[in-house]
């Protein structure tokens, strides 16, 4: 689907990015720029299953969420696929370092289970979906939230949002690769296809985290959602 854009007619699915589609070199620097956030993510969820035993219920149940969710390959236009990330949610109830080392696993398992993404694109495909998805919807709840905005609008919000976030970047990730001298062209190319499909995604997504939000807040093994805490 990539080249297909840019006129070179070559087929290929571009969300997750996959194995061996990237150039080496961009391939090498987004797994540099992601790196960082896998370790700081790690570290912070030692922290919090020290101190909060339910955080390990809660991660496995939101790396399930998340997998399922962004395995979900929806056909394109141009050969491209769509998906939700599924991250929103867990970013609400965690926090958003805890679903980078989420994110990683999940993308991991789909690129040897599934072939859905790849191990040379892994830090391109987590830094989209498992640093700025979760980043930008937990950033999004905790304002609205501020603003004293009603819960399950900030839940729907953050999570459509930070669905949407993934591809925006995902876009500036492929735009960067195959720029050709024209990188603005490209990035704004390959954000049109995306959207064209990944709007309506993100909105059933947010609906979705709602729901699932909601049904959480109700069972008593999640005390931390009590009253909405985060």
């Amino acid at each position: 689907m990539l080249n297909t854009i840019l006129g070179y007619g070559q087929l290929t699915y571009a969300m997750h990015i996959g194995e061996g589609f990237l150039p080496q070199t961009w391939a090498f620097f987004w797994t540099l720029v992601f790196t960082p956030f896998l370790i700081w993510s790690i570290v912070e969820l030692n922290r919090q299953f020290r101190e909060d035993a339910s955080t390990k219920l809660v991660f496995a149940l939101m790396a399930a969420f998340a997998f399922t969710l962004s395995a979900l390959k929806i056909p394109s236009i141009i050969g491209s696929s769509s998906h939700p990330t599924g991250m929103g949610l867990g970013a609400i109830l965690l926090g958003p370092l805890p679903m980078v080392a989420i994110g990683t696993i999940v993308l991991i398992l789909q690129a040897l289970l599934i072939a859905h993404g790849g191990i040379t694109t892994l830090g391109a495909n987590a830094f989209s979906m498992a640093v700025v998805g979760p980043f930008v919807a937990f950033g999004i709840y905790k304002i609205m939230r501020k603003m004293n905005i009603n819960t399950k609008v900030s839940v729907f919000a953050a999570a459509m949002i930070g669905s949407l976030s993934t591809y925006f970047v995902t876009s500036i990730q492929l735009g960067s690769a195959f720029a050709n001298g024209n990188f603005l062209y490209a990035t704004t190319k390959f954000l049109g296809v995306f959207m064209f499909t990944q709007l309506p995604i993100s909105i059933a997504e947010g609906l979705l985290t709602v729901v699932v939000y909601n049904l959480l807040s109700q069972d008593n093994r999640f005390p931390r959602l009590a009253g909405g805490q985060r």
